[in-house]
């Protein structure tokens, strides 16, 4: 019995292998400290020290897997004189960023700012570019205080900043402040939206900029190939929010009013103070009549000599939805209830048309583009429609010259359900 025991516990241990290694990040290519490194399959492991070096005994052939905070994890067989590079998990480390005074290195960077690039701008379908920004940068609040087509939403960089003055940033569209419409910029024409929140980053623009500054790079044409693509998107919406609760059956409204003015007919302190018999006729004679009491509008038939609502204060089992009535040119008309709600608001159709061309040569760059919008709302007679043009070239002429144009024209209508002719405007 000794001697088996005595085997087995030597069999145990010659499957034990020591391993020593380091941990070396392959940014900087230095050691990391407190990498953790655990056998896979058992909960045996350890961190790395100072130095970035570690021991284990670990069982033989076995997976070891080299973890550390901001650093994509790794799975290596275990081996002697152990030497695991990790890599950064955040890739936009090396990112440049526009700022203003030009670009920096996003690792480099110290002041406050956000960028959003042209694929997040393409995941949202938006009139306003400015819209693409919700959710996606911390510190901007972004109201809007109307769903019709075309508006636009008001835009807070980091809370109100005055009182009396107004709360919008600063717009900077291609290195030149933008005090146009910002709706007159084509969103798939935009390359990146840099925020800049802070009063070190946003400095250059001095009190201008107190509210922040939006920094909008337009698409350029490619260094490394021409191409021309053609967009058409369709898409339709709908009314999301939900009705509350609500009286909706012309019977039950009938019965809701007449119960208050009856109420109103025997209060004795705020109303006619008239006995239940007197009440119960006047609320039915000023029921559907045209004073200041009444509804003016009676949908139901019933037999004459026969009131709309019985004593028990429910419509008279007689009464047929659908009246007759004359008006006062003579003719007759047929009354009966409405959805007033269907007729407002249906379903509504948004269609995008974009063609883009992008070309280079040896010596220029050459970007254009022109865009449709058709963008109908939920309710009747509101609507907006856009149209934009882009070109934008530049040309090497020397080896210290290089010359540029960048222009843009914009045309957009837009209807309200209660706004008139609505309004059109160019730019």
């Amino acid at each position: 019995m000794f001697l088996a025991c005595l085997f087995l516990s030597l069999g145990m241990a010659m499957a034990q292998t020591h391993v020593t290694g380091v941990v070396i990040s392959a940014e900087d290519d230095q050691p990391v400290i407190g990498a953790f490194i655990k056998v896979l399959g058992t909960s045996n492991g350890t961190q790395t020290d100072v130095d970035g070096k570690f021991e284990l005994n670990v069982p033989a052939g076995a997976m070891l897997e080299f973890s550390y905070v901001g650093m994509t994890p790794k799975k290596v067989k275990a081996t002697a004189n152990m030497r695991v590079v990790l890599e950064s998990e955040n890739k936009n480390l090396d990112e440049v960023i526009i700022v203003a005074y030009g670009t920096q290195k996003k690792s480099a960077f110290t002041g406050s700012a956000a960028v959003v690039k042209s694929g997040d701008i393409a995941k949202v379908q938006v009139t306003n570019a400015v819209d693409a920004l919700k959710n996606k940068v911390s510190g901007v609040q972004m109201t809007q205080s109307s769903g019709a087509p075309g508006s636009s939403s008001g835009i807070l960089i980091r809370g109100i900043g005055s009182i009396n003055a107004g709360g919008a940033p600063l717009y900077v569209v291609d290195g030149s402040p933008f005090d146009g419409d910002i709706k007159s910029i084509n969103p798939q024409d935009i390359e990146s939206m840099t925020v800049l929140k802070d009063a070190a980053s946003a400095a250059l623009y001095g009190a201008r900029g107190a509210n922040g500054v939006i920094i909008i790079t337009t698409k350029a044409g490619r260094a490394d190939r021409g191409t021309i693509t053609v967009d058409a998107k369709w898409g339709s919406k709908s009314r999301a929010i939900p009705d509350y609760k609500y009286v909706n059956n012309p019977a039950a409204y009938y019965e809701l009013y007449y119960k208050g003015l009856y109420n109103y007919a025997v209060d004795a302190k705020d109303g006619q103070g008239m006995t239940p018999e007197a009440a119960y006729a006047w609320a039915n004679a000023k029921l559907t009549g045209s004073d200041s009491y009444g509804l003016g509008y009676n949908v139901y038939t019933y037999p004459a000599g026969q009131t709309l609502i019985g004593r028990n204060g429910k419509l008279n089992p007689n009464a047929t939805l659908g009246r007759m009535v004359t008006g006062k040119d003579g003719q007759q008309y047929w009354l009966q209830p409405d959805n007033w709600l269907d007729a407002i608001y249906s379903n509504a159709l948004r269609q995008e048309y974009s063609a883009t061309a992008v070309g280079n040569t040896d010596k220029s760059t050459f970007y254009g583009s022109i865009n449709y919008l058709k963008d109908d709302g939920i309710t009747v007679a509101s609507d907006y429609r856009r149209f934009t043009g882009r070109l934008k070239a530049d040309y090497q002429i020397n080896n210290w010259l290089r010359i540029g144009g960048n222009m843009n024209y914009s045309h957009y209508s837009m209807h309200a359900a209660n706004g008139g002719n609505g309004s059109s405007t160019d730019s």
